[in-house]
């Protein structure tokens, strides 16, 4: 099969692999329907995480059930499934406590800009749609396993709730995906902080209320000024860098709290500073299995639509002019079609 490896940065090369087998009976193997690139993966192509030797790249996916091990029952052979970057056997007590992503037995993937993959954890990880969905519903169906899920978990952690105000910090494809999440649970106004046009036009299709270009301090001082002096409700931090927290964490309000996603990346949080501010902060890998039945369904009835955060659509043989273009922020967010 082909698949996608990383060299060194900004080296990506699409090679020929050896096809995935099943190697324990939770596992199964899938043809990849669709897959894409994702603003994650920007950290080591741009050297900002080690690349010890090549290694395979991805963990978003859906696709159609090639084969299961002996003890996989929940999905079968010619299915269509939504999976998550985190797999987990959803029946230890964290799963059980709704942190599929700390799952005892988690495996991250990572092998996804691929022809085919192997899936540890099926029984628990994937999840079968009724029917074959049709093509147009798969960009939101593989946006849900991740920048959709993990947008979800963002105001979900940050308690976003009816009538709320809550702001996102970020305007990537999880931000922008935060924002639908936040439309969706209830929050009267929704403040995105976007510098840049195509991404605050589709943030405002998504529900936000307002923009706000300032960033740092002057963001803060934006953010306060159109909250009456007070902060938001709930703050959405979406980038994961130093300065995306403090900003986030600065503008929320006392009592307020603040739900990270962005892998974090050189930051530090002041203790003295979150003790006195009264700031709620939650966050880590998105618990996606634990949304998936609601996600799905919401694609399906057409109640969101988070495939649009997909700008750039290239075969898979062009996978390196995917990251290139997410790199030079010509793309928000690349889809790779196998």
């Amino acid at each position: 099969m082909r698949g996608a490896m990383i060299h060194a940065p900004g080296d990506i090369r699409l090679e020929t692999l050896d096809d995935p087998k099943i190697l324990a009976p939770t596992d199964a193997v899938i043809r990849t329907a669709v897959t894409c690139v994702c603003g994650s993966d920007l950290w080591p192509y741009r050297g900002l995480e080690p690349t010890d030797g090549p290694h395979p790249m991805g963990h978003e996916y859906v696709g159609f059930v090639e084969e299961v091990g002996s003890e996989v029952t929940a999905v079968k052979p010619g299915q269509f499934v939504v999976g998550s970057f985190a797999t987990s056997d959803n029946t230890c007590a964290n799963c059980r406590n709704g942190f599929q992503s700390h799952c005892l037995h988690r495996e991250f993937m990572s092998t996804c800009q691929a022809d085919y993959v192997r899936i540890p954890n099926a029984q628990g990880t994937l999840v079968a749609t009724d029917r074959v969905p049709g093509e147009e519903l798969w960009p939101s169906l593989l946006a849900v396993s991740d920048v959709m899920g993990t947008g979800w978990w963002a105001a979900d952690a940050a308690e976003v709730g009816p009538g709320s105000t809550a702001v996102v910090v970020g305007d990537g494809a999880v931000g922008l995906c935060a924002v639908i999440a936040a439309k969706e649970r209830g929050a009267e106004r929704i403040i995105a902080m976007s510098r840049h046009e195509p991404r605050q036009n589709l943030a405002r299709e998504f529900g936000a209320t307002d923009i706000v270009t300032e960033r740092g301090a002057e963001g803060v001082a934006r953010i306060r000024e159109l909250t009456g002096g007070i902060g938001a409700d709930s703050v959405l931090e979406c980038v994961g860098t130093e300065e995306a927290m403090h900003q986030a964490l600065r503008c929320a309000r006392p009592g307020g709290n603040v739900g990270f996603v962005g892998v974090p990346h050189g930051v530090a949080v002041d203790g003295q500073e979150l003790f006195f501010s009264h700031v709620g902060l939650r966050g880590g890998p998105a618990p996606v299995r634990r949304y998936l039945p609601d996600l799905i369904d919401r694609v399906l009835t057409g109640a969101i639509t988070p495939g649009k955060v997909f700008d750039l659509t290239l075969p898979l043989d062009q996978v390196a002019e995917g990251y290139a273009a997410m790199d030079e922020r010509r793309a928000i967010k690349t889809l790779l079609k196998p």
